[in-house]
């Protein structure tokens, strides 16, 4: 744990590691087990139609997630870190990538307009995605909840993400294990 995740937990905030994802209209196709001789097929067809979705996780389990049909940019990130001060009391300690859209102008402008009062920032190393536990949601999502789903149209993968993501909610110790080995799921 960094310096500045030791000082928050002494401060009492809230510790989320937050990512972003894109869900597709495409499968994720994993090796799956089917009648001997009866080869599986998924009839789907080409589309990069696709959901993004940003999440927070804690080590005590809490999950947080937003999704939107077009992709996160500052506004989106705004709006996500708006839901989470509606969502947990007390103060916030968001550690993210440093992605563009988490230094913009949209970011900065809402912590200088107050947001910096309950919310400090920590930016993990440039593209070290397996420093960031909430890569293993990700993966639990797309490789174990969701393999193989075909949805036909942006409005049923929506609500398949929704249950999928209220079936995780429910079952903390799996988001407490992305902290066990980050990025290795």
């Amino acid at each position: 744990m960094a310096h500045s995740q030791k000082k928050w937990v002494e401060e009492g905030r809230t510790v989320l590691f937050v990512d972003e994802s894109g869900f597709y209209l495409l499968p994720c196709v994993v090796r799956t087990w089917s009648p001997v001789g009866h080869r599986p097929v998924l009839r789907e067809w080409v589309s990069r139609d696709h959901l993004s979705a940003i999440a927070g996780i804690s080590e005590a389990g809490q999950l947080y997630l937003v999704q939107q049909e077009a992709a996160f940019d500052g506004e989106g990130v705004v709006r996500f870190l708006k839901h989470l001060l509606e969502r947990i009391s007390g103060r916030l300690g968001i550690v993210w990538d440093a992605a563009s859209i988490h230094r913009g102008e949209a970011v900065r402008q809402f912590l200088a307009d107050g947001g910096a009062e309950r919310i400090e920032l920590a930016m993990l190393p440039s593209y070290s995605p397996n420093l960031n536990p909430a890569e293993g949601v990700w993966s639990y999502l797309k490789e174990v909840l969701l393999p193989n789903t075909i949805c036909h149209n942006l409005s049923q993968l929506w609500h398949t993400l929704v249950d999928a993501v209220r079936r995780l909610q429910c079952d903390p110790d799996i988001i407490k294990s992305c902290f066990q080995q980050p990025g290795c799921y």
